[in-house]
C-alpha cells in the first residue's frame, strides 16, 4: 500500500494557505503512481468555519486518490461532519454541543485505516475519549490479522522534544499503549499536529508524524525566534506498507 499523508492545512481563506494547499494537491495528482489513499490528519480548517470547509471539500474532491480525513484541534466537529462527511450540517458548535467523536474505518489495498478523533472541543490538547478507545479496541479485534494503521491528530505528549507541542499533545497515552500491546496487527501509528516531519516509537511501534502544509515547526535548537517557519515549502509523507506490515516512510518537500 502506498499512502500519502498530509496534515495541518489550516485553510483560512488567505492566498497563502490556499496556494500552499493547491501546490500539494497538484503534486499528489502529478505522481506517476497514484497513491492508494491520501490521509489528512487534522487541522484542515483554521477556525472551523463553514467557508473554510467548503474550500477544503473542494480541494479534497480534486485529488485523484481517495482522501480520508480525521479532525484536529482547530476543526469544528459539526461543520467537519457537514462539509467533509456529507452529514447534516449544523451551526458552529460549542464544547457543550460538539457531539460525539468522529471515528471512521476505511479498507485500503488489503489494509485498514482507523481514523480516530483525538480532539477535545474548545481545547488544543488531545485525548482519545472512552468511546474512541473502545471503538479502536473492538475494531482491531474484528480485523484479526488485517494490518491496521491507527491515525489521529495529536502525537502522544512528551515525544516531540518541543515544550509547546508536547504541552498540547495526546494525554493519557498509556491507555492507547495498552490497546496496541494487545494487538499484533498494528505496524505503525500515524499523526499530525506537530508541523514537523518526525519518526519515533510509541508502545513498541513506529510513530510517524506528517509535516505541516501551512508551516514548519522551528525546533528549539534551530536559530530564529518565530514559532513556525512560514517560508519553508509544504511537505508530504509517503508511507509504503509492505506485505507482512513493515512500514517505510519518505518525506518530500513540495516545490
Amino acid at each position: 500500500m502506498l499512502l500519502a499523508h498530509i496534515s495541518d492545512l489550516h485553510l483560512d481563506g488567505t492566498e497563502r494557505a490556499t496556494d500552499r494547499t493547491a501546490r500539494v494537491i497538484a503534486y499528489l495528482n502529478g505522481l506517476t503512481r497514484r497513491p492508494d489513499a491520501v490521509l489528512v490528519t487534522g487541522d484542515i480548517a483554521d477556525h472551523g468555519a463553514p467557508d473554510e470547509y467548503a474550500q477544503a471539500a473542494k480541494f479534497l474532491a480534486e485529488l485523484e486518490a481517495p482522501a480520508f480525513p480525521c479532525p484536529g484541534n482547530h476543526d469544528d466537529r459539526a461543520n467537519y461532519r457537514g462539509f467533509l462527511l456529507g452529514e447534516q450540517p449544523a451551526p458552529q458548535s460549542t464544547p457543550e454541543t460538539a457531539g460525539r467523536p468522529v471515528n471512521r474505518l476505511h479498507h485500503v489495498a488489503g489494509h485498514a485505516l482507523l481514523l480516530c478523533d483525538s480532539t477535545i472541543p474548545g481545547e488544543d490538547e488531545g485525548l482519545l475519549a472512552d468511546e474512541t478507545l473502545e471503538w479502536l479496541a473492538s475494531t482491531l479485534d474484528e480485523l484479526g490479522d488485517t494490518p491496521a494503521l491507527p491515525a489521529f491528530h495529536h502525537p502522544p505528549a512528551g515525544l516531540m522534544h518541543h515544550d509547546a507541542v508536547d504541552g498540547m499533545g495526546l494525554a493519557e497515552a498509556d491507555r492507547l499503549a495498552g490497546i496496541l500491546a494487545a494487538h499484533g496487527n498494528v505496524p505503525a501509528v500515524l499523526t499530525g499536529h506537530a508541523h514537523s516531519p518526525a519518526a519515533t516509537t510509541f508502545a513498541g511501534r513506529p510513530l510517524l508524524v506528517a509535516p505541516g502544509v501551512v508551516s514548519t515547526l522551528r525546533l528549539p535548537w534551530e536559530s530564529g525566534t518565530e514559532f513556525t517557519n512560514r517560508t519553508a515549502p509544504p511537505a508530504v509523507a509517503f508511507h509504503v506498507v509492505g506485505e507482512g506490515g513493515p512500514v517505510t516512510t519518505h518525506f518530500r518537500f513540495v516545490p
